[in-house]
């Protein structure tokens, strides 16, 4: 099973959007097998958009994330990545689609409700940022034998 990352960032926490962001990772047959609620530091800001360290939009995400609370989620699923970054849109809310997180709640890239890590390996590297191996917590669901079949 694949695990993903993903942040309800400060604009999507104060819009009272986690619960939607979560139901709708749940209603598509992922797992939540972490979540938490916190204020990101400049030094955990820092790790975690390293990537983009020195890029002309660094200060300005480096500002946002941690201008208010975040909660991080560590969705676990079949192919978790590529479906979690589905659900939520295109990072530009005007080109994202209707029926995503992003392109029915989003209006700019700065303010786009939700950060999803891009592959398996930043996934578990942004994990790691946010969470302890002992706070994540697998667990069996009756309901998955109807929604995956390795085929």
């Amino acid at each position: 099973m694949e695990r993903t990352l993903c942040l309800v960032k400060p604009d999507g926490v104060q819009r009272g959007l986690i619960g939607e962001v979560v139901a709708r990772f749940e209603r598509k047959g992922l797992q939540i097998v972490g979540i938490k609620m916190l204020t990101i530091s400049e030094e955990l800001a820092a790790k975690h958009y390293l990537a983009h360290h020195g890029k002309p939009f660094y200060a300005a995400l480096v500002e946002h994330i941690t201008s208010g609370p975040v909660v991080a989620l560590t969705v676990q699923g079949h192919r978790a990545v590529e479906v979690v970054r589905s659900i939520n849109g295109k990072t530009d809310p005007a080109l994202a689609m209707m029926g995503t997180i992003r392109g029915d709640f989003g209006l700019t890239m700065s303010r786009n409700i939700v950060h999803a890590a891009d592959s398996v390996e930043a996934a578990t590297y942004e994990i790691s940022l946010y969470f302890n191996e002992e706070d994540l917590i697998s667990y069996d669901q009756a309901l998955f034998k109807w929604i995956f079949r390795e085929d």
